[in-house]
């Protein structure tokens, strides 16, 4: 149950507790990850960036690949492009093997904050394994991977999510 006044779950409700841990801990990561990025020189960068920006991938997509991908509508994918565009992530070029088609295709900045971000979790990860144990977090990822269906490993998190 919420507490309208601080926006946080009564954790006497246990049959919350899993997912609102798990994704606490989605969360804890992610947000110290951008608070990183920014540091390192990408402020602007958001979570629903860095999925489209995996998205798109070292080769490039279409928008209707992207939106699929993403599991958002084409209009969507679109609107998260040009943001990408306007933040010098990803640029849209002509696709060589069909001239009526565009391709968005991340530029050297979108390719920096990509490879940015693993550095920044493989560190995330580390400090996570220092307070808890190294092999304490590799139980928890086997655990994790015995029960999370390899197909629900993708990323198309922001068109579940319902943006």
């Amino acid at each position: 149950m919420v507490d309208e006044n601080v926006n946080r779950v009564d954790e006497s409700v246990n049959g919350w507790e899993l997912p609102l841990l798990l994704f606490g801990g989605f969360r804890t990561l992610v947000d110290a990850l951008h608070a990183e990025l920014a540091a390192q020189g990408h402020p602007h960068a958001r979570p629903v960036h860095g999925f489209a920006m995996q998205a798109i991938g070292r080769h490039g997509a279409t928008g209707t690949e992207l939106g699929r991908r993403l599991g958002v509508s084409k209009q969507a994918a679109g609107k998260t492009v040009d943001r990408l565009i306007a933040l010098g992530y990803a640029e849209r070029a002509d696709d060589p093997h069909d001239a009526r088609r565009k391709i968005v295709r991340l530029t050297p900045h979108g390719l920096d904050c990509l490879a940015r971000s693993a550095r920044i979790f493989d560190t995330l990860r580390a400090s996570w394994a220092g307070r808890l144990g190294t092999d304490r977090v590799a139980d928890l990822e086997a655990a994790l991977r015995t029960v999370v269906p390899a197909d629900a490993l993708r990323v198309d998190a922001p068109g579940w999510l319902g943006a």
